[in-house]
């Protein structure tokens, strides 16, 4: 369990494994497995009952969570990019390595 310079509701791109290349929205951040859960990407499929709330059943497809360390933030010209921090009046922000913009 750690801290993460990646944060729920932002873009990244997966860059490793079967997924590379692919980007989207992070829905999820799970801190204690270090892992994040992306819109779109590492799709599986889920077996499910029929239930009450879904009488038919079958397959349904939904996101698997990806390892936090095979994704890099996007930055606002579309490039990955590292994360840092500095202090803008008094306050602690994110900021791209490579552009130095805040986050």
């Amino acid at each position: 369990m750690g801290k993460y310079k990646i944060k729920s509701g932002d873009t990244v791109r997966v860059i490793a494994g079967a997924n590379k290349g692919a980007e989207g929205k992070v829905q999820k951040i799970i801190t204690d497995k270090s892992k994040a859960i992306v819109e779109g990407v590492n799709l599986v499929s889920k077996h499910e009952k029929p239930s009450a709330t879904n009488p038919q059943g079958g397959i349904k497809e939904k996101e698997a969570a990806l390892h936090i360390s095979n994704l890099a933030l996007i930055d606002g010209n579309g490039k990955s990019t590292r994360v840092g921090y500095d202090i803008n009046d008094g306050k602690k922000v994110r900021v791209a390595r490579s552009t130095k913009e805040t986050i």
